[in-house]
């Protein structure tokens, strides 16, 4: 699942069965046959089928070819959506991202105390990770080496995640609880360290699962330490 040099530098083991905690590789499904809008449907189909072939065989290896064969259509119809397989590539994780974002926002209950809030995102994260963990590792570890062609892509996400973090650490529960808005700084290292330990996990063939405690205690240090300074008189506590 690694390209190029990276892949020395990071081998990805494909075992046969593998602990993924609640995850199963089950075989792929693929995607309808049914005919759709030029404009709508084929390219749905188009970025699902290379999810398909993501998981089956990393994105190295999958082909142009492979993706027509999954979506059940033509290279003329993938050639009429995208510029490449990297353009498509860039389409599956914007949409895979986009996604992440909104379960995990929908998962946090902003009445709740602070630190069922902290659990409530984390667990939310780490558990849209192991629906698909094959796609959430090509993310981390094959999109960096489309260099210029990605660049954007990963910019755009990690603002997102950045400011998903910051505003789920806003609510009146962290305020009352003294704490300020974290900096961009604290919600990068937030962002940037649970991707690596996701993708180190999967590729170890770990259970994700088990990061959660790991994660919340991880999350709670950093916010507790790392948000914008309270004002003069305040008192933060982290009870």
């Amino acid at each position: 699942m690694i390209t190029g040099a990276a892949r020395a530098r990071h081998p990805v083991h494909r075992p046969r069965h593998t602990n993924l905690g609640a995850v199963t590789r089950a075989e792929p499904s693929l995607p309808p046959v049914e005919e759709a809008p030029p404009d709508t449907g084929f390219r749905r189909r188009l970025i699902d089928a290379l999810a398909v072939a993501v998981r089956e065989n990393g994105y190295a290896d999958t082909t142009v070819a492979d993706i027509v064969r999954y979506a059940r259509t033509s290279r003329r119809t993938f050639y009429e959506h995208f510029s490449g397989k990297q353009d498509c590539f860039v389409a599956l994780m914007t949409d895979r991202n986009n996604e992440m974002i909104a379960h995990i926002a929908g998962a946090v209950d902003a009445a709740a105390p602070w630190r069922t809030q902290v659990r409530q995102a984390i667990e939310a994260w780490i558990g849209n990770s192991q629906a698909d963990p094959w796609i959430t590792l090509s993310w981390i570890r094959d999109s960096p080496a489309l260099g210029e062609f990605a660049r954007q892509l990963h910019r755009d996400a990690a603002e997102a995640f950045i400011t998903l973090i910051q505003n789920l650490a806003s609510s009146t529960s962290f305020e009352s609880a003294g704490m300020r808005r974290p900096t961009r700084e604290t919600a990068t290292i937030l962002f940037g360290g649970f991707r690596e330990l996701i993708a180190i996990t999967v590729e170890d063939g770990g259970d994700i699962g088990t990061l959660v405690d790991a994660a919340v205690g991880a999350a709670i240090a950093l916010v507790g330490i790392g948000s914008d300074p309270p004002a003069p008189g305040l008192h933060r506590s982290l009870d």
